[in-house]
C-alpha cells in the first residue's frame, strides 16, 4: 500500500500538464497471494524506470477476506482515473476483492492471472480508453505465455561448462 502518499494513487511530476491534454492515466493496483504483487512492481520498476505509483501492490498475507477488500477499496478509491486491478489468480481471496471493489464496472477493469509482459504493457499504455487497454493487456498476457520450441533445445549444449 502507498502510505507515504497522502495525494491521489498515481500522480507523478507534470501530472497538471498532462491532465490538461487528457483524463488522468489509469492506475494499476497488484492483487496477489504473498510477496509476489511487490515482486512484480520491483521488476516492472528495474525494467522500465516507471515513476512509483503507477502500479500498487497489495498481498492478502495476514489479512482476512475483509481487511482485503478494505485495502484494496481504499487504494482504487484514491486514483484519479481509470482502476484496472490484476490478481494472480481467477479464484481466491485476491480475485474476490478485486470482483467486489469492481462490482460497477464503471472506469473499473479486473485482469485475472497476470504476468510480467501484461505489467510492462500496462505501464506505458495507461492513458488508452479503459476498454482498449483492457483488450490490449490480455492480448500482451496471452502473448507472454508459451513454450521452448524442441528445436531450440539444443541451445544448451552452447553454454560453456555443459
Amino acid at each position: 500500500m502507498n502510505s507515504q502518499n497522502e495525494g491521489p494513487v498515481g500522480h507523478h511530476e507534470g501530472a497538471e500538464t498532462a491532465a490538461a491534454a487528457g483524463p488522468p492515466p489509469a492506475l494499476g493496483i497488484i492483487v496477489t497471494h504473498g510477496a509476489m504483487s511487490q515482486g512484480l512492481v520491483d521488476a516492472v520498476t528495474k525494467i522500465t524506470g516507471v515513476e512509483a505509483g503507477a502500479l500498487i501492490p497489495v498481498s492478502n498475507d495476514g489479512k482476512g477476506p475483509e481487511a482485503l477488500v478494505a485495502e484494496v477499496a481504499e487504494v482504487a478509491a484514491r486514483a484519479e482515473g481509470p482502476v484496472v486491478i490484476f490478481t494472480d489468480l481467477m479464484q481466491g481471496s485476491c480475485a474476490l476483492a478485486a470482483r467486489f471493489v469492481c462490482r460497477d464496472p464503471t472506469n473499473r477493469a479486473v485482469l485475472f492471472g497476470t504476468n510480467l509482459p501484461m505489467l510492462l504493457d500496462f505501464v506505458f499504455q495507461r492513458d488508452l480508453p479503459l476498454d482498449e487497454l483492457q483488450r490490449r493487456l490480455l492480448a500482451r498476457g496471452r502473448a507472454g505465455i508459451c513454450s521452448m520450441e524442441p528445436e531450440v533445445a539444443h541451445a544448451d549444449r552452447t553454454v560453456p561448462g555443459r
